[in-house]
């Protein structure tokens, strides 16, 4: 357990460390247009390889992936802390994505082949949430000090001492657990590439429309991607040993689950990459102040988690806790898409500290949810899905809102500039409407003296500026808040779940 809590703390560490250095990383190698492909292709590389590796997690015993995951995990973090430039920050992030898709897959459904008894199951998440309550409260406040103090290559290079920690433990420790099964198993591989190319395509899809509209280029890739779903359907049919077997959609409230994980995901990580972007280019602070502003998100994670251990187990109706969580990430969105400059830090805190609070309430219960809806010999599976549908529901977000950010950013500059005269919005246009300016101080101190030079009212350009990109963010917010809103809506469709006891426990080879 204490290796799977570093695994855990590892995931953490990242999501929350290189959040808060998002705005200085673009501020040097500049490219805003790969701000969210920066959380994207991470995802993208988790969400395609999370359910191959949780299916093989079943079939095979998960101590094997996990080794690998650290490995290919701490590997990419080096890789992702030497980037020259955005493009190869996006591929390490890619391939750092690869290994924490194989950690999600494998380590997190070792838990209920260690403590079949889901109530133990419950109390035993206190070890993941306090290594996920260390890793995000020290991230946002620890990332935002490195950044400014070391540059943000160092918030990348913290994963190594707790990678070599979590490798030690999980090799010397954790026991290759798996259930018995007659004659071999055959991989499906085709099936493995099916659920690439279809995530692949999709990802593509969804950062591409908003940006060209409906291109033939869109229709075709459009086009490609029902093709390879329809494919996928096909291959699993077919198959002796699925990746996703299909007919685990035909219980209603595991579709359910994976609609609110989802939801989830588009909540969180939506919340996660853009506050630090509204504190730092919207509010003007400094990155160590955005993440002490930030780090109620994270500790408040583990704290949601605590007090779930205590309660969920005595409710009545556990899957209740679902709806408080909800409607905490409605409430906190809410309350980050009013929050302005002016807006005193505890009214900007208390939506930080409901976010984290009620994920803590979400994120553990669905894996225990799902896991008691689908049964021991689907472990993996269930747990793999839960997690990739988060991490599409993140990477649908992160890209939707982040489109949503840069156009509409880019046309309130353009109205403001354009009453500068043609020639003026020709020259200042193009430096004005990269949202870098407003994290990039020496840049901000140059394009400030040439305006001066100029004869024009800097300051209030500056101003302007930062105004747009703070409405920019809070209409993305608000779908945020309208995402909590439909999942605090769709808890009533799952029925009442009771805690048994289980019985059987894994093989050990």
């Amino acid at each position: 357990m204490l290796g799977i809590g570093l695994v855990n703390m590892l995931v953490a560490l990242d999501q929350t460390v290189v959040s808060t250095a998002l705005p200085s990383i673009v501020a040097e190698l500049h490219g805003f247009e790969f701000y969210a492909w920066i959380a994207s292709a991470y995802l993208l590389a988790s969400v395609v390889t999370v359910p191959v590796f949780g299916r093989l997690g079943d079939y095979f015993g998960r101590k094997r992936f996990v080794i690998a995951a650290v490995i290919t995990f701490t590997v990419a973090s080096v890789l992702c802390g030497l980037a020259p430039s955005m493009l190869f920050l996006v591929l390490a992030r890619g391939l750092q994505g690869v290994g924490g898709g194989m950690m999600v897959g494998t380590a997190f459904a070792s838990i209920p082949d260690l403590f079949p008894d889901p109530r133990a199951r419950v109390r035993w998440q206190v070890v993941l949430a306090a290594a996920y309550g260390i890793g995000t409260a020290a991230g946002p406040s620890l990332g935002g000090w490195m950044s400014q103090h070391w540059g943000w290559r160092s918030t990348f290079l913290v994963n190594l001492p707790v990678g070599a920690a979590a490798l030690y433990f999980i090799w010397a420790h954790l026991p290759n657990l798996h259930r018995p099964r007659e004659g071999s198993v055959k991989i499906d591989w085709t099936g493995a590439a099916l659920v690439a190319l279809v995530l692949g395509g999709f990802q593509a899809l969804i950062e591409a429309l908003p940006k060209d509209g409906v291109t033939t280029a869109n229709i075709a890739l459009g086009i490609g991607v029902a093709v390879c779903a329809a494919a996928l359907l096909i291959c699993e049919r077919r198959a002796t040993h699925p990746i996703i077997p299909l007919d685990i959609f035909r219980d209603p409230q595991m579709n359910t689950l994976f609609t609110l994980s989802f939801l989830a995901g588009f909540v969180m990580f939506s919340l996660i990459f853009f506050a630090p972007l509204l504190l730092q280019g919207g509010f003007g602070l400094s990155p160590q102040a955005a993440g002490l502003l930030a780090t109620p998100i994270a500790a408040c994670i583990a704290l949601g988690s605590f007090i779930n251990t205590r309660i969920v187990i005595h409710m009545k109706k556990p899957v209740n806790i679902l709806s408080i969580g909800f409607t905490l990430l409605l409430i906190a969105s809410v309350g980050l898409a009013f929050a302005r400059e002016s807006t005193p830090h505890l009214w900007i805190e208390l939506p930080m500290a409901a976010t984290g609070i009620g994920l803590g309430f979400i994120l553990n219960n669905m894996n225990i949810f799902g896991q008691e809806i689908a049964g021991r010999e689907r472990f993996g599976i269930t747990t793999a899905l839960l997690q990739s549908t988060r991490m599409v529901g993140g990477m649908m977000g992160t890209s939707v809102v982040g489109t949503i950010v840069a156009h509409h950013y880019a046309g309130v500059v353009t109205h403001t500039v354009s009453v500068l005269g043609p020639a003026a919005s020709a020259q200042w246009l193009p430096r004005l409407s990269d949202p870098r300016i407003l994290v990039d101080e020496a840049l901000r101190e140059r394009i400030l003296a040439e305006l001066s030079a100029a004869g024009l009212d800097a300051p209030a350009l500056f101003d302007a500026a930062r105004d747009a990109l703070v409405q920019s963010i809070h209409i993305g917010v608000m779908l945020t808040a309208v995402a909590a809103l439909v999942a605090t809506l769709l808890v009533r469709r799952i029925a009442h779940i009771t805690f048994r006891k289980s019985a059987t426990p894994a093989a050990k080879s």
